[in-house]
């Protein structure tokens, strides 16, 4: 007779709700990010007292009424008038340094692994700061940070749509410039509707001819017009946003055939009106469909979020599994503008260490020898790894 023990009855309970702490034990990108609308509200008070600088309030509480952090705005426009109050204590290089080591410090504490933070350098030059200066001090920030913490993080430059085709041909002059020295992309952010991506078209081609990374907001304050404009005009490898793909079907294919990345923000998505609220939100169909989709923060202060809160919400929220929570962050890493092999190693590290997280909302403390104890990529290029296979 058979000693074999049967197999242990399927559980019918309702799946385990994970906590919030939890999600930030996992391993994260963070591919959509900005600068300007990362700070933290102390920063912005502590900068303005030292400089001078006159704030809708003097202290945190009334600064955060005063921004409508974390509050509906109904527009993307009215969501970005808090960016008003972000540019005045970011004219000078060693806030740019301050406010860059403090948001890499801020998403390494809950376990990003590599961020790509975009901003426009020439909205920091109000003081007549370079515009090479304004790269470098970045760039000292998060290299600092990056030191401590272990957190990498690149730039992605941007135009903007809303104020000239000339200075967004700038912008791009000077992604080319810091190609592989600290650039890694390209944007074109600020007001969608009315400002069309075709008008930028020449910075685009300046740095798709230099074989820079591009990705462009679109498909937030309009239709999914922008976003084919965004692929087919102006040759983006990632879109931003893209909450109206849905509305047209045959480009959606297109997009994940050809694999397209979709940076979403959901939290912030519902903050600027581009969808009525999270359930509705189309990342789940996305996701579901196969579409290659990231979660991102947007912007950590103005929206009051972080990548682990934007995930616990589409679990909580939208329904996502842990599996399906894995299968984003792994979409992070795989849509990273970073060198493929790289990639890969960042690859091979989330994947063993997503593997001790499990279901029940239990963690399995790896061996001093497992993934997470290991160098980080950027510890350890040399020697170049050899390729493996990874899927699309």
């Amino acid at each position: 007779m058979s000693t074999q023990k049967p197999p242990p009855a399927r559980s019918t309970s309702a799946p385990t709700r994970l906590p919030l702490s939890f999600i930030e034990k996992l391993p994260k990108t963070d591919l959509h990010v900005h600068l300007d609308g990362s700070l933290r509200v102390e920063t912005i008070l502590d900068l303005a007292r030292r400089d001078g600088i006159e704030l809708p309030a003097d202290d945190a509480d009334g600064l955060r009424r005063a921004m409508h952090l974390g509050e509906n705005c109904g527009s993307l426009v009215e969501y970005l008038k808090a960016f008003d109050v972000t540019l005045r204590v970011m004219q000078t290089a060693d806030s740019l340094t301050r406010i860059a080591y403090e948001l890499a410090e801020d998403a390494a504490r809950e376990n990003v692994r590599y961020m790509e933070v975009r901003y426009a350098p020439m909205l920091h030059t109000r003081k007549g700061l370079k515009l090479t200066s304004v790269i470098e001090a970045v760039l000292e920030g998060l290299r600092a940070a990056q030191k401590d913490h272990g957190i990498e993080a690149n730039i992605i430059v941007c135009g903007i749509r809303n104020i000239s085709a000339e200075s967004s041909l700038e912008m791009a002059e000077l992604a080319v410039a810091y190609k592989n020295r600290g650039v890694v992309g390209f944007d074109l952010a600020g007001a969608e509707y009315d400002h069309p991506a075709k008008h930028h078209r020449a910075a685009f081609q300046l740095v798709r001819d230099n074989n820079i990374n591009t990705t462009i907001h679109a498909g937030e304050a309009y239709g999914p017009e922008s976003i084919a404009q965004a692929l087919h005009v102006c040759g983006a490898h990632r879109i931003g946003h893209g909450c109206r793909l849905r509305e047209d079907g045959d480009l959606l294919h297109y997009v994940n055939d050809h694999r397209i990345t979709l940076e979403c923000c959901p939290s912030s998505n519902v903050q600027t009106g581009a969808i009525k609220d999270l359930k509705s939100h189309p990342i789940r169909l996305y996701a579901d469909l196969g579409l290659r989709v990231t979660v991102n923060t947007d912007n950590r202060l103005i929206t009051d979020t972080t990548v682990s809160k934007e995930l616990w919400l589409c679990h909580t929220e939208m329904g996502f599994s842990l599996k399906d929570l894995k299968q984003l962050i792994i979409a992070g890493f795989k849509s990273s503008f970073l060198p493929f092999h790289v990639k890969q190693e960042y690859l091979r590290q989330a994947s063993q260490e997503l593997q001790h997280f499990h279901d029940d909302g239990t963690f399995e403390e790896p061996s001093a020898s497992a993934s997470h104890k290991q160098a980080r990529p950027t510890e350890a290029r040399e020697p170049t790894p050899k390729p493996t296979a990874v899927a699309s």
